[in-house]
């Protein structure tokens, strides 16, 4: 007697980045750029200031905020050492009054529609201090199934997406091209890209928006979609743009 196939259960992951993705607000980098200052130029946090928010706006051609207070800093001479301490202090301060952060509105019931179909993971190259704290205050530390810190982007994300694509498809989801979503895609992940340079890159991705929250709908789908024993192979969506 012939018997029909049985329906393959397929777990596919999320892998989201943290700041500037989950993790939204210009307070870390100020707080960053406020450490920097006192070994800088007496205009530097202003400069900082104005050019975070022309980043912001689509100007500038930096990668990140980040990228923007420290290019600036390098410029105006300020040693490694100094910028890692400043760097490591801001990250101290994370969630604080200091270096406040807000994230998409209900981030909890986002994060649980997920996981009936995907399994979810955090991989950030900034130290687990301060976004440990976040997590908690936020309600979802215990909604990630994994929590990857101090990953070491761009290379360091190609082993966590490596395993996580041994169990099925993979949705990388970032604001930084080079580091969040190309080490993913060339494994054969699906990719989100958000933030400042989502509306300009030329990267190749299979959705993106202006922020996480524009494309919590296009998410959603991929995860039930992903999950399905019909679902097509990672990397073959195609492109949204919110």
């Amino acid at each position: 007697m012939h018997r029909p196939k049985q329906r393959s259960i397929v777990r596919p992951t999320i892998v989201f980045d943290f700041d500037g993705t989950i993790a939204i607000g210009s307070g870390p980098l100020l707080a960053y750029a406020r450490l920097v200052a006192p070994h800088a130029s007496s205009d530097y946090l202003h400069r900082a200031e104005a050019a975070l928010e022309a980043f912001e706006r689509g100007d500038g051609g930096y990668r990140d905020g980040y990228d923007v207070v420290g290019s600036l800093a390098a410029a105006d001479g300020v040693g490694q050492q100094q910028m890692s301490d400043a760097y490591l202090g801001s990250r101290a301060q994370l969630g604080t009054e200091l270096a406040p952060v807000t994230t998409v509105p209900e981030l909890t019931a986002f994060l649980d529609r997920l996981r009936q179909h995907a399994r979810l993971e955090l991989a950030t190259n900034a130290p687990e201090a301060g976004i440990d704290r976040v997590l908690e205050l936020w309600g979802v530390r215990e909604r990630f199934d994994a929590l990857h810190f101090a990953v070491g982007k761009p290379a360091g994300l190609r082993a966590v997406v490596a395993r996580a694509i041994e169990r099925g498809p993979v949705l990388a989801v970032g604001d930084i091209d080079a580091f969040d979503l190309a080490p993913a895609r060339a494994l054969g992940a699906d990719t989100a890209l958000v933030g400042a340079t989502a509306a300009s890159s030329p990267a190749s991705t299979t959705m993106r928006g202006a922020s996480l929250a524009d494309i919590i709908v296009d998410i959603e789908h991929w995860a039930a979609s992903a999950g399905s024993s019909t679902a097509a192979p990672s990397g073959a969506s195609t492109t949204i743009e919110r």
